[in-house]
């Protein structure tokens, strides 16, 4: 009798083809000893690194695992140079059991399958994730009430064929998706969101016309499967599959979301509705961000294909193959989740919510065990400044206007004194503390250490811009602060001998404080509102006619005041409302000045 990890009974096995054995296997720590699935990753040398890419790649899938259609994972552990994880046993068979060869199932069978798989995707896509090898040997129907369930998720089967070579760099000896089930990018090493709408269209060809993916005529120019010709189906039904396998990523549905839509609406449907569905459809996941946030993701332009970011440039963790989808997982693996609580306040200061919240990043290490966390500002859209009505406003504030913004990386507090010592070998600061902000510190300075930054490690990290600043640190709100109406000294360092609304006066500080000393905001973002001002990339204009919607920096070649933002711990509370904005002389330092850096991500198109 072989028993893993002390507590799992191998009763068989189930499979051993590709990156993993499969056992049955009984739980023997829990009473009922429940039966579950143990699968053992390719046994090769583990190291370290490795390691830790899997734990942080598992952490994605307990996520996954909350969906109800989704096997859910109950454990991972290493044992005798082995990788296992464990997850539920759902009693039913595999769809390649129903889509035979040679067997044409009816437009019923596949109006019936699709949506439901579509639902299911949605949710995975919700959460960034590619599944990376749909195919009906990855859709189990369970025998107790016949729903599908998603199954082998590409990334593990990533993880598991990864290695570590002399130079301490990963590679890998797999690619990710089934051939004749992957879209021509996925093979090229590019996968996307619409990477899994493809192969799920493909899988609904086969179930119609009987004949398997590797064997489905293609035009020769184009790649584009033919098969129109060998079924008999309604035409929405043609047409949205069609759309589904269009070897054209831009042509095809960017997502699950705009595919079940797209399948299950007999006409063509308003915006309106379409986003309707898109928050209904979030709102079971919990994402929590803004509606606007979600529908920019979800819906992106059609020209604009949906992909995971990717660094700049190679991660700390090692350089992969080269291929997109390598670094796509590799971007995923090593980010962290980070809990923490966000609070609102009602016009006189008085907390009155509480919620839970959650936010991925990445920790870049300055040397001598001195980490700089870098938290995913995932894109969308806002609207910028100021309206007149706001106390007190500033006209410089105006007009308001919409700002399309892309997912990118901002440090999670202002940049502190032993980071800066770790990159620039110096400490210009007044009040001296490792933890505090960096202070007495001009653009120029400010630049120099983002340039500093870059070459240790090989990124592009720069200083926000202007939109990106007030995106991060609105986090989906539209009040004067991301608290809402008001903010008092128990949620921010600023002086509160002044007061903000009908919030109350409080206890004045006259200095920095320690970083995170008050509560983040729904971004995870912490001393957004006070304690230092934050320099930005943009030149100062006194107002935003002719500013850039795509929330670039406004720059110019002449010398120009450089803009800062967020107010400090000797303004009054007005001063570091969201929309506010101050200007001074890119060499002037201050100990009211200091800085965050931000990290842009790299789309890979074809």
């Amino acid at each position: 009798m072989t028993i893993l990890a002390g507590r799992y009974e191998i009763i068989g096995q189930l499979g051993g083809r590709g990156f993993a054995i499969t056992f049955l296997a009984k739980d023997h720590l829990q009473s009922s000893n429940p039966l579950c699935v143990v699968k053992q990753l390719r046994p090769y040398h583990i190291h370290p690194q490795l390691v830790e890419l899997f734990e942080q790649e598992i952490t994605i899938l307990e996520k996954l695992g909350k969906h109800p259609q989704i096997p859910q994972l109950w454990a991972y552990f290493s044992e005798n140079q082995h990788l296992y994880i464990v997850h539920e046993f759902i009693p039913g068979h595999d769809l390649s059991q129903e889509i035979l060869p040679g067997k044409r199932s009816d437009e019923r069978y596949v109006t019936d399958l699709l949506p439901e798989i579509l639902e299911v995707l949605s949710f995975v896509h919700s959460q960034g994730i590619i599944h990376g090898d749909i195919k009906p040997r990855n859709l189990m129907r369970r025998y107790e009430d016949g729903k599908i369930f998603l199954l082998d998720f590409g990334t593990v089967k990533e993880i598991a064929s990864l290695m570590v070579d002399a130079e301490g760099e990963f590679i890998s000896s797999a690619v990710i998706g089934t051939p004749g089930y992957m879209p021509n990018e996925q093979k090229k090493g590019n996968l996307y969101l619409s990477s899994d709408v493809y192969a799920l269209g493909i899988t609904a060809i086969q179930a119609l016309t009987g004949i398997k993916p590797g064997k489905l005529p293609r035009d020769i120019k184009t790649g584009e499967v033919i098969w129109q010709d060998q079924v008999n189906i309604s035409t929405h039904t043609a047409g949205a599959i069609a759309k589904m396998v269009s070897p054209n990523p831009s042509q095809r549905y960017p997502n699950a979301i705009a595919a079940l839509q797209g399948f299950t609406s007999p006409s063509p449907q308003s915006t309106d509705w379409s986003r309707r569905q898109a928050i209904k459809a979030f709102s079971c996941v919990g994402a929590g961000l803004a509606a606007s946030v979600l529908i920019q993701k979800i819906f992106p332009s059609p020209t604009t294909e949906t992909t995971v970011p990717l660094l700049t440039t190679p991660d700390s963790l090692g350089k992969s193959s080269g291929a997109t989808a390598r670094a796509a997982t590799h971007e995923r693996s090593f980010l962290k989740t980070a809990q923490f609580e966000v609070v609102t306040v009602d016009k006189w200061g008085k907390i009155i919510n509480r919620y839970p919240r959650e936010a991925r990043f990445f920790t870049e290490e300055l040397g001598r065990d001195i980490p700089l966390e870098m938290v995913q500002i995932p894109g969308g859209k806002f609207v910028m400044g100021s309206s007149p009505e706001e106390k007190e406003r500033h006209q410089d504030e105006g007009p308001k206007h919409t700002v399309v913004i892309k997912t990118f990386y901002i440090s999670k507090f202002p940049i502190t004194q032993k980071q800066y010592q770790a990159v620039m070998n110096e400490n210009p600061s007044r009040f001296i503390g490792r933890q505090r902000p960096v202070e007495q510190v001009s653009w120029d300075d400010a630049i120099a250490f983002c340039r500093q930054l870059s070459q240790q490690t090989g990124k592009n990290y720069q200083l926000p811009s202007e939109a990106q600043w007030e995106y991060a640190c609105r986090a989906g709100t539209n009040t004067p602060f991301h608290f809402g109406e008001t903010i008092t000294s128990a949620l921010g360092n600023y002086d509160p001998n002044f007061t903000y609304g009908l919030a109350p006066q409080g206890k004045y500080l006259q200095e920095t404080t320690v970083v995170g000393s008050f509560p983040p905001n729904a971004f995870g973002l912490y001393d957004m509102h006070g304690l230092v001002w934050e320099w930005c990339q943009d030149i100062y204009f006194d107002s935003y006619n002719g500013a850039p919607t795509d929330g670039s920096a406004r720059i110019s070649d002449r010398p120009h005041h450089r803009l800062l933002r967020g107010g400090s711990w000797g303004d009054k509370p007005g001063d570091c409302r969201s929309a506010n904005r101050i200007k001074y002389p890119q060499n002037f330092r201050s100990l009211l000045h200091g800085f965050r850096v931000v990290l842009s991500v790299l789309k890979h198109s074809e």
